[in-house]
C-alpha cells in the first residue's frame, strides 16, 4: 500500500509504522503522473475531493485497475459505468460513514421488513459529523479537521426529497431556513435539514411503497441560523472581489460585503441586523457576538485567500475553529423507518450510530469512513464474488452490504435497532 498526498512529508506521515508501504508525493492535476501512479498498482483508492474521481477512474480503466472512492456516484461517474464494464473494471463507491455505513444498514432493515411482509412507508435517514458536545464551545457549535469549505458549502446546497407523496425542493439560498429540532438520543440538541437529493434513494433501496424520504444533516442547536446569516452577509460567496487585498482589515472587508457606511462596529451591526432580520433580539445578540467571536468586526488585518469571501473566511475558521489536542468528534447517523403491517400494524423502528472518537487516537470520523472504506477495498482485492462484478458500483444491494457490514461490526462500528 503506497498512501500518495500532494506533500511527501504527509504521505511519510500516514505510512508512519505500517509495513510494505512507500510514501509518495503526487500532484492530482498531471495526467502523466497519475497514469504511471496507476499503472503500477492493483487497487486505487480515491480520498480526494469528488471533482478528481472523474479523471482517476478514466486512467484507471484504461490501466484494467479497479477503484473504490467514499463519494457518491454523480452523473459523470455514472457516464463511466459502460466503459468500466467493457474494461472489466470495478469502480465501487459510498462505501464511508454517509455515504456508506448509512446504506449498510438501510438495506438490512428494509429487506428484513419486506421479507416479513411488510411496508416501509416512511424513512428518515440524518448525519452529523461534529465535535462532542463538550467541545462544540463556539458560535458554530462545529469543528474542522480539514478545510471549512467543503463542509460550509454543503449547507448552501439545495434539497429534494419525498414528503407525504409529494416531490418536495427547498432552494440552497432556504435551505438553513427549514432546519428543525429533531430528536435523535438523550442528552443531544441537535437540529436536522435536507440534504442533496433523496428522491433517487426511493428506487436504490427499493421502498416504491414510501410516501416519506428524507436524507439530510445533523447539526447542533443554533448552527443553521448562524451560517444562514453567514450567508446573508455575503461571506460564502466564492466570485473574486478586486477589493479583497492584503492589509485590508476584518471590518473594512465586512463592510464592503455588505455595504455598511464604514467600518466602525456600529455602523457594521446596524447593516448586519438591516440584512440578517433576525426573529428575536435573542438570536441577535447571539449571532452578533458570534461574529464579533470569530473576529468578524475587529480592526485585525484580514487573511486574504482566494481573492474570494468564503475562502478568506475559511482561512479565519481554521485558526478558530479547529481541533485542539485532546478534542474528540462525534459521529451521529440515526435511520428512521415507519413500518405498515398487514391489517393496519403499523411499528417505528430507529437504528442508530453513536461514535465518539479517541482524544489522541483516530477521530470517528477517520474510524467510521476508513475503517468502512478499508474493508470495501480488501473485499475488491480478494476477489470476494459480490465485488467481481465490473461497472460503477454502489452498495445499494444486500449481496454488496452485508459482506461489508459484518466485518465492520467485527471492529466495533455498529448502528444499533429499536423499536420506539
Amino acid at each position: 500500500m503506497d498512501p500518495a498526498c500532494r506533500t511527501l512529508s504527509t504521505a511519510k506521515t500516514l505510512a508512519t509504522g505500517l509495513p510494505r508501504t512507500t510514501a509518495i508525493a503526487i500532484d492530482v492535476s498531471s495526467a502523466t503522473e497519475l497514469d504511471s501512479l496507476i499503472a503500477c498498482h492493483t487497487l486505487v483508492i480515491s480520498l480526494l475531493p469528488y471533482v478528481y474521481h472523474a479523471s482517476i477512474i478514466k486512467l484507471a480503466i484504461k490501466k484494467k485497475v479497479n477503484v473504490v472512492t467514499t463519494s457518491y456516484v454523480s452523473d459523470v461517474l455514472r457516464e463511466l459505468d459502460v466503459p468500466a464494464k467493457e474494461a472489466g473494471v470495478v469502480v465501487l463507491n459510498e462505501v464511508g460513514v454517509d455515504p456508506g455505513v448509512d446504506h449498510l444498514y438501510a438495506i438490512k432493515k428494509i429487506g428484513e421488513v419486506h421479507a416479513k411482509g411488510g411496508l416501509v412507508k416512511e424513512f428518515y435517514s440524518y448525519c452529523g459529523g461534529l465535535p462532542a458536545p463538550e467541545h462544540a464551545d463556539n458560535p458554530l457549535g462545529f469543528k474542522f479537521s480539514w478545510s471549512p469549505r467543503g463542509a460550509l458549502l454543503s449547507q448552501v446546497n439545495s434539497a429534494h426529497f419525498l414528503s407525504g407523496g409529494k416531490k418536495i425542493e427547498i432552494s440552497n439560498k432556504d435551505l438553513m431556513g427549514v432546519a428543525k429540532p429533531y430528536f435523535v438520543l438523550d442528552g443531544y440538541s441537535f437540529v436536522a435539514y435536507p440534504n442533496r437529493n433523496s428522491l433517487p434513494f426511493q428506487k436504490y433501496y427499493d421502498i416504491p411503497e414510501a410516501n416519506t424520504v428524507i436524507r439530510g444533516s445533523l447539526r447542533y442547536e443554533g448552527n443553521p441560523a448562524f451560517v444562514k446569516a453567514l450567508i446573508d452577509l455575503g461571506w460564502l460567496d466564492t466570485q473574486p472581489k478586486d477589493w479583497l487585498k492584503t492589509g485590508i482589515t476584518w471590518a473594512e472587508v465586512l463592510q464592503k460585503a455588505i455595504g455598511a457606511g464604514d467600518p466602525s462596529e456600529s455602523a457594521l451591526v446596524s447593516r448586519v441586523e438591516e440584512l440578517c432580520r433576525f426573529t428575536s433580539k435573542a438570536e441577535s445578540e447571539r449571532i452578533l457576538g458570534g461574529l464579533r467571536w470569530i473576529g468578524l468586526f475587529s480592526s485585525e488585518p484580514a487573511t486574504v485567500r482566494g481573492d474570494n469571501l468564503l475562502d478568506t473566511l475559511c482561512a479565519q475558521l481554521e485558526k478558530e475553529l479547529s481541533y485542539q489536542p485532546g478534542e474528540r468528534d462525534l459521529v451521529m447517523l440515526q435511520h428512521k423507518f415507519v413500518v405498515e403491517w398487514p391489517h393496519d400494524k403499523k411499528e417505528t423502528f430507529t437504528s442508530t450510530l453513536e461514535l465518539y472518537g479517541e482524544p489522541e487516537g483516530f477521530s470517528a470520523m477517520a474510524k467510521s469512513v476508513g475503517v468502512t472504506c478499508g474493508i470495501a477495498a480488501q473485499l475488491v482485492l480478494d476477489g470476494h464474488e459480490a465485488f467481481r462484478t465490473p461497472g460503477v458500483l454502489a452498495p445499494y444491494k444486500k449481496e454488496i452490504c452485508d459482506p461489508i457490514r459484518e466485518l465492520l461490526e467485527k471492529e466495533g462500528i455498529k448502528m444499533v435497532e429499536k423499536l420506539v
